[in-house]
């Protein structure tokens, strides 16, 4: 049950950040080139760190689940 739980969460989040990343190349024209350096180097360290945190979930249910 909580891996399907945890699948559809998984799912939802990826999702989410395939329209993010989508919204980041849609920037609008005239936008500063430096700020949206910034951005794209800020989303990329969020999802790294959304990964991981959701790896070691996996790791955690996984070992309750026995």
């Amino acid at each position: 049950m909580s891996g399907d739980r945890s699948s559809r969460a998984l799912a939802r989040i990826e999702v989410a950040l395939a329209r993010i990343e989508h919204a980041s190349r849609q920037a609008p024209t005239g936008s500063d080139g430096a700020e949206l350096a910034q951005l794209k180097v800020r989303h990329a360290a969020l999802r790294a760190a959304v990964t991981d945190s959701l790896e070691q979930l996996d790791q955690l249910i996984e070992g309750a689940q026995g």
